[in-house]
């Protein structure tokens, strides 16, 4: 645009732009009024919408069955063809007025198609947005997105992209050299949010790309997920920066006196952040182990840059910040491998043979499910001493996924040793305490007497 033509205050830009879209308003009003080929295409326009809203109504169902049968496709092709069946109206629009403008764009002069094209330019650019916004997951973004794309689209349908950007570029405000207009806020804000939906997508597909790898330990893809995230989201904010001008180097300052300010206030969410990275690092704890940590006993569900989730077997899950993972003795129940041995502590009376007790005791916990046997991993019972109503016995066995829990597998041997001892005649002893009643003495019955003369 030629600069001795912009106005140099807000009035006289106010003024164009209101006179530009009056003329605007007055073409339209034109071509609705005056008979010929104006009112035609308008009519035209209005045939084809009526009749792609009939081949909805009569292929709908066809569209749906054939959608229903594709069992095997992908969840994000399946979420397209969910997008374009719920606008079939406007899909249909599309290839109707579009075959229809270049038919007449072959056959008759522009002019009389000019109506058509627009509107099959537009309708084809809303069908695409509306497809293109359903990658922004936020919906407040997902709005913006979707309204600022259409205004522009209608705007280049129209041919006022130019009065409006000049209008925009004249609205700023001024900050020594730095000079923000509206038109470079609404550039960077469509700038920042396709950048951060492109960065969502690939780290998306980075994360899932690592977990697929299977030589690269949880823990290591979890530290490279996270550094990816750092690096692309990094780059969205220094290129929003950039956008609106602003100077990296007094940024630079400015952030270096301010970072020395907060740091003494973030001290915890530092340590925090500098403790995940260490986990991540020396992998003493990943994603799927099994951990105890005071009175919390459950698995690692994922590892954040400030805290590590942790889910119990009664599904609660813990927020455990990450510097009490680096400061506190933790128990790590599959830190080298997943075997756990279990030791229960039981008692029988002295009448039973200790031999068949240890037998029995073995053969019972082979019984159950996830207790294991063989090997290394052979359950073994044995004396632990003579108590003062039975002899005590521990039972030691292994299982291989603690993540199920430890006091159900406890209780389902405890049940087996109650069955098998039933079965063996085997006695399980409780305290016993006699209490022995003694009759007078004949010093108290001296006693009593001379009490009562």
């Amino acid at each position: 645009m030629n600069q001795d033509l912009l106005p140099e205050t807000i009035s006289e830009l106010y003024a164009n732009m209101t006179a530009a879209f009056s003329l605007q308003f007055q073409n339209l009003v034109e071509l609705i009024v005056t008979p010929g080929w104006r009112q035609y295409q308008l009519a035209i326009i209005l045939f084809l919408w009526a009749a792609a809203f009939l081949l909805r109504l009569l292929t709908q169902g066809r569209w749906e069955a054939w959608a229903r049968s594709r069992t095997g496709w992908p969840k994000w092709r399946l979420r397209i063809l969910i997008q374009v069946m719920r606008r079939l109206t406007l899909v249909y629009f599309v290839i109707l007025s579009w075959g229809l403008y270049l038919i007449m764009l072959q056959i008759t002069w522009p002019s009389r198609s000019y109506l058509i094209g627009i509107f099959a330019t537009l309708a084809a650019a809303w069908l695409v947005i509306a497809l293109l916004s359903r990658l922004v997951r936020n919906r407040t973004l997902r709005q913006i997105f979707k309204w600022s794309m259409w205004i522009y689209a209608t705007l280049i349908a129209l041919g006022l992209t130019d009065d409006v950007a000049g209008f925009l570029d004249g609205v700023a405000i001024a900050i020594g050299d730095l000079n923000i207009s509206a038109l470079g806020i609404l550039k960077a804000v469509l700038l920042i949010g396709v950048l951060l939906t492109l960065a969502r997508l690939g780290t998306g597909a980075a994360e899932r790309g690592l977990k697929n790898n299977d030589d690269i330990s949880p823990s290591m893809q979890v530290l490279l997920t996270k550094g990816i995230q750092v690096l692309l989201y990094g780059a969205v904010f220094m290129t929003a920066i950039r956008t609106l001008g602003f100077d990296l180097t007094g940024i630079a300052l400015l952030s270096g006196a301010i970072g020395v300010g907060i740091g003494f206030g973030l001290q915890k969410v530092v340590s925090n952040l500098i403790s995940g990275i260490i986990i991540l690092m020396d992998r003493s704890i990943k994603p799927g182990d099994v951990i105890s940590l005071g009175d919390t006993f459950g698995w690692i569900n994922a590892l954040g840059a400030r805290y590590v989730s942790v889910v119990t077997r009664d599904g609660r899950e813990y927020l455990i910040p990450n510097e009490d993972l680096i400061t506190n003795q933790v128990v790590n129940w599959s830190h080298s491998d997943r075997f756990v041995r279990l030791d229960l502590d039981f008692g029988t009376s002295y009448d039973d043979d200790p031999h068949q007790v240890r037998a029995t005791a073995v053969r019972s916990v082979k019984t159950v499910g996830r207790v294991l046997s063989g090997g290394q991993h052979e359950p073994v019972c044995h004396i632990t001493g003579f108590g003062d109503s039975s002899v005590d016995y521990v039972l030691r066995f292994w299982i291989s996924d603690p993540n199920k829990g430890l006091t159900n597998i406890r209780g389902n041997v405890f049940l087996a040793l109650w069955d098998a001892f039933k079965a063996e005649g085997i006695s399980i002893p409780f305290p016993q305490r006699e209490v022995r009643v003694l009759g007078p003495s004949e010093g108290d019955t001296e006693v009593q007497h001379l009490a009562k003369d």
